[in-house]
């Protein structure tokens, strides 16, 4: 069963979605991280220079491109919401949602983190998903985030 944490009042998503891939791929987890473009491209800057002289290895898949298999090894998997996984691609067992809209979270997916931030629409974005989530019989657990 598929285990979903929400983490709520993230201050900085962008940041804060840095130190948890920094965290997975230091645990050799296979990450997709979707969001929209805009957050997604400010994901994939900040991946190349959130910590001096630190780098994470990342893909920015555009919508219907399908990857060198070069890139197959890399594990951390910046896509679009509802962008579908390329075939021959090794499915992601961790999906990061940077929200605001919901995700669908496949049959490979182990766990879905849902980060929220703590503006009014983001939170309820966030209640709206943890709802779509129950809905479908998973217990969401919640993490409360401060000051980050």
């Amino acid at each position: 069963m598929t285990q979903v944490d929400f983490h709520s009042g993230v201050g900085d998503k962008v940041r804060y979605a840095c130190r948890l891939l920094r965290k997975a791929a230091r645990q050799g987890a296979r990450v997709q991280v979707c969001g929209p473009a805009e957050e997604v491209g400010l994901l994939d800057r900040a991946l190349w220079t959130f910590e001096p002289g630190e780098f994470l290895p990342h893909v920015r898949l555009a919508p219907g491109a399908t990857p060198s298999p070069l890139l197959h090894r890399t594990a951390i998997w910046l896509t679009e919401p509802q962008q579908a996984w390329p075939e021959g691609l090794e499915p992601a067992a961790v999906l990061v949602n940077l929200g605001p809209g919901s995700v669908e979270a496949g049959p490979h997916v182990q766990r879905v983190i849902e980060l929220v931030a703590d503006d009014p629409q983001e939170v309820q974005a966030g209640r709206l998903r943890w709802r779509e989530w129950a809905e479908r019989g998973l217990k969401p657990v919640h993490h409360t985030v401060r000051g980050e």
